[in-house]
C-alpha cells in the first residue's frame, strides 16, 4: 500500500454509520480507554509525553464518537491516542460477535508473553523481529534470532528504530505493536515487514480483518473479561496487570479468512462465467452473429485468473515458501 493514508481511511469507513458517543474517557499512565453509550470500550496506549496540560480535556464526554475518531490522522499524540481508543470502540463492538477468535492462557511470568509462547513451536530457526522491547523478552533470547527494535534501546542487545529499512525486509516473523497505528508508524513498517509473518499485537489492536489488505497475518489483541477491573486498574496506573483479570489475549489468522473469502468468490466466478458459456453455446448453435456478452466473458476469465494468483499467493505461504512456515501442519 503505498499510500499511508489508506488504513486510516479503513479505520474511519468501517465505524462512520455509528450513531454512539462517548460516555467515559479515561487517560491512565500506560492506557487510555473510551467506553461509548452503547456498551462499546476501546483501549490504546498512553504514549509518554512531556506535555503537562490538554486544552481539550472535559469536553470529550457525550460528543460523537465518530467526530472524535477523526483524531487519528492528527499529529497531536494525545489527540491520535483517543482517536484510536474511540475507534476501537465502535469498531471491536462491531466485529468481535463475528469472529472466530482463539483465547490465550494467561501467562504465569507477563502478560504479553502469552502471544510470543503461542508462535514459539515456528519461530525457532527463524529471523524473529519484535518492534518494541516486552517486559521479560530475555526469555527468548537464548534460543531465537530475535532482534528487538526499540526507539529508546534499552539495553545492548536492542537496535534504534531506524533499522527497521534493513532488518525488517529479512526478517521471517515480525511482531508489530498497535502503537504504530497511533504514531504513524504503522505503514512504513507494515510495508517493510510484508515478506514475513507479520503479527499485529496489543491491546490496541482493533479487531478488524481487512487489515491483511496491509500484510498483517494475524491480530493478537484483547477482549474485556471485566469491565470494573479495567477501569479501576488503568485508573490506578496499571500497565501489564490489566491481564490479571480484567483482559485476555486472542489470536485471529488473518490469512485463513481471506483464503475462504477467495474460494468463496472463485466458486461464484466459476459460477457465472460457465452459466455465460452455456449462454455462448446456445447462442452460437442458432448460427447468429458475434455473441453479445462475449466482452463480459472475457472479464469473467480475467477476474478468475486474479483470483486464482492470489490464492495460489496465499498458499505458496502457508505450505511451499521456505521463507514461511505453515502454521497448520499438524492439522493437515
Amino acid at each position: 500500500m503505498s499510500n499511508p493514508n489508506l488504513v486510516y481511511d479503513l479505520l474511519l469507513d468501517t465505524i462512520h454509520d455509528s450513531s454512539s458517543h462517548i460516555e467515559s474517557l479515561l487517560m491512565g499512565l500506560v492506557w487510555t480507554q473510551c467506553q461509548n453509550n452503547e456498551g462499546g470500550i476501546g483501549l490504546t496506549m498512553t504514549v509518554p509525553t512531556s506535555k503537562r496540560t490538554i486544552d481539550w480535556s472535559g469536553t470529550i464526554r457525550h460528543r460523537k464518537t465518530v467526530d472524535i475518531a477523526q483524531w487519528i490522522r492528527s499529529w497531536d499524540i494525545h489527540k491520535a491516542m483517543v482517536g484510536q481508543a474511540s475507534i476501537n470502540s465502535v469498531l471491536n463492538q462491531q466485529q468481535l460477535p463475528n469472529l472466530d477468535l482463539q483465547p490465550l492462557p494467561h501467562h504465569p511470568i507477563a502478560a504479553n508473553l502469552a502471544v510470543f509462547d503461542y508462535f514459539l513451536p515456528h519461530l525457532k530457526g527463524q529471523k524473529v523481529t519484535i518492534v518494541g522491547r516486552y517486559p521479560k523478552l530475555e526469555k527468548y533470547e537464548d534460543i531465537l534470532d530475535l532482534t528487538v527494535i526499540e526507539r529508546y534501546p534499552s539495553t545492548d542487545k536492542d537496535v534504534m528504530d531506524s533499522a527497521c529499512e534493513f532488518i525488517l525486509p529479512q526478517s521471517d516473523w515480525v511482531f508489530l505493536t498497535a502503537t504504530s497505528l497511533t504514531n504513524k508508524t504503522f505503514p512504513r513498517l507494515a510495508a517493510l515487514a510484508k515478506s514475513a509473518h507479520t503479527v499485529l499485537m496489543g491491546p490496541s489492536v482493533p479487531w478488524l480483518p481487512n487489515l491483511v489488505e496491509f500484510d498483517i497475518d494475524f491480530l493478537a489483541g484483547v477482549i474485556v473479561e471485566d469491565n470494573h477491573a479495567l477501569y479501576q486498574t488503568i485508573a490506578e496506573g496499571g500497565g501489564v496487570r490489566i491481564f490479571d483479570q480484567a483482559v485476555r489475549y486472542h489470536i485471529l489468522d488473518l490469512r485463513t479468512l481471506e483464503m475462504t473469502d477467495l474460494k468463496q468468490q472463485i466458486a461464484d466466478t466459476v459460477t457465472q462465467r460457465d452459466s455465460l458459456k452455456v449462454e455462448m453455446e446456445q447462442w452460437y448453435q442458432q448460427g447468429l452473429y458475434r455473441f453479445p456478452k462475449l466482452n463480459e466473458l472475457e472479464l469473467l476469465d480475467q477476474r478468475l485468473s486474479e483470483l486464482d494468483s492470489r490464492y495460489k499467493r496465499l498458499w505458496d505461504v502457508r505450505h511451499l515458501s521456505h521463507h514461511k512456515v505453515d502454521l497448520y501442519s499438524k492439522s493437515h
